[in-house]
């Protein structure tokens, strides 16, 4: 109990003492080991939150220690908070693949949606280990194909890199003997496998596709009797990708290389490292994703501590000065000086839901000034719960393009009461100075009635043209 009471005060006082807080690091890590679910639990939360550049590989290497035992609920949370502190703090790429990869083995089955696409995404762009990836990759799915997000990226990749298995020039893993025929194998052995499910069948049918066109010794007819195969499959989208490779045999045999060429590599929105700065020091500012601060209890009206911007949360002092309310700020598109004449009267405001799962309910009402400050958004977000009992520990993330600039305040709570209480509420402050088309992701987390921790990532691609026009 005085665990649990310790780790919650260490996670307060995290916005506003990080350095402080950073001290009791390891004393932290320690309480993973405690026999209680909820002290690990708010242990796990607390030493996500306490990763940066410099104890990223220390602290990765304990949670991964501690990810290979956990029950599942805190492996899907470990695993999720773990992709985001690599996503954000990551040393190099090479580090980044290893642990990403260490992660879906352990836990593939517990991963959240959107990591294999960005882990897709990572090693496309990242082309003096293209081969590297696909070595580790062949050898790790070759153990094991139980784990769908893990096979599904192998393939994809044995698709696009196969060829330097035959090559074989790769330094940095050991020598693997793998011929052409070796490869069909493997992912003939995924396609039947009971355990793969139709998305990862889809991405075995690609990649034989593109080895047909990448290798020089491979069996054709092989290939395309495995794909003829699910011509008549149940799977309705499984059974129209072999019926259009197999069309490509048939009639346009002539165009399958030029067809099934190499992947350019597909700029990610919402990439954390995409949008990075340097302050003063050189040091680095990752701006995209702002963490929100702790519920407001205070209600006297302290506007420059109610912003808890990254800088806050890094440990650097916010900049209270009263300079911030100048008028002259107004017009040099400064995104504080822009909020000082923002009256609530001239704004239009406009709704739009944007999450509704798990009798969550989440809307924002958005609203522009006209004139000067027509380049700011004003978004209040609305929490309601439908729910006869309270959800908790309800967090919200938000990630721009680096055209825009975002700042969070700090949430009117954490707790959203159950079906006929008040709302939680957080506003979202949105500069867009060029005026174009708004595009946000969301990260939202909750633990629900049952102790099950969720998180979901949302992608908003829809806002009104008066969000920005």
């Amino acid at each position: 109990m005085f665990r649990y009471v310790a780790l919650t005060s260490l996670q307060k006082l995290l916005q506003t003492e990080n350095n402080a807080v950073q001290r009791h690091r390891t004393t932290v890590l320690g309480c993973l080991t405690d026999p209680d679910s909820t002290v690990k639990r708010r242990a796990l939360q607390l030493s996500l939150s306490l990763i940066n550049h410099a104890n990223i590989r220390t602290t990765t290497k304990e949670l991964l220690a501690f990810m290979e035992s956990s029950s599942p609920d805190l492996k899907s949370e470990c695993a999720s908070g773990l992709f985001l502190a690599a996503e954000n703090f990551a040393p190099n790429k090479r580090w980044h693949i290893d642990t990403i990869l260490q992660i879906l083995i352990m836990a593939g089955c517990y991963i959240r949606d959107d990591a294999v696409p960005n882990l897709i995404h990572l090693i496309g762009g990242a082309k003096e280990l293209h081969s590297y990836a696909v070595h580790q990759l062949y050898a790790a799915v070759s153990q094991d194909i139980a784990q769908q997000p893990l096979v599904q990226v192998a393939t994809w990749c044995l698709g696009e890199y196969g060829h330097f298995l035959l090559d074989g020039n790769c330094d940095e893993v050991e020598p693997q003997q793998v011929d052409a025929e070796d490869m069909l194998s493997l992912l003939e052995r995924v396609l039947q496998s009971h355990l793969s499910l139709p998305s990862t069948r889809a991405y075995a049918l690609t990649a034989l596709m593109k080895l047909g066109t990448r290798l020089q010794d491979v069996d054709i007819n092989r290939i395309r009797s495995l794909v003829s195969i699910y011509c008549s499959c149940h799977d309705v989208e499984l059974q129209q990708r072999a019926v259009e490779y197999n069309t490509l045999f048939r009639k346009y045999d002539h165009l399958r290389a030029s067809i099934l060429e190499k992947m350019p590599v597909v700029e990610k929105f919402g990439d954390g490292k995409e949008n990075q700065e340097t302050d003063q020091n050189g040091n680095e500012i990752v701006t995209p994703i702002v963490l929100q601060g702790e519920p407001s209890t205070d209600p006297k009206p302290q506007a420059p501590k109610e912003v808890f911007d990254l800088l806050d949360l890094l440990g650097d002092p916010v900049d209270t000065s009263p300079a911030l309310s100048d008028p002259a700020h107004v017009g040099s598109g400064s995104l504080l000086g822009l909020l000082q004449d923002l009256k609530p009267s001239e704004a239009v405001p406009t709704r739009m839901e944007v999450y509704k799962k798990n009798a969550l309910l989440v809307e924002f009402s958005m609203s522009r000034a006209p004139g000067e400050a027509a380049a700011l958004l004003l978004i209040t977000a609305t929490v309601t719960n439908t729910a006869s009992e309270d959800v908790e520990d309800f967090s919200m993330q938000v990630a721009v393009p680096k055209s825009f600039q975002v700042q969070l305040l700090a949430p009117s709570g954490s707790t959203v009461p159950s079906h006929g209480g008040p709302p939680i509420t957080q506003v979202i402050r949105v500069l867009n100075p060029k005026q174009i088309p708004l595009r946000m992701r969301l990260r939202i987390s909750y633990t629900l009635p049952s102790g099950a921790v969720v998180q979901h990532v949302e992608e908003l691609n829809s806002f009104p043209e008066t969000a920005w026009k």
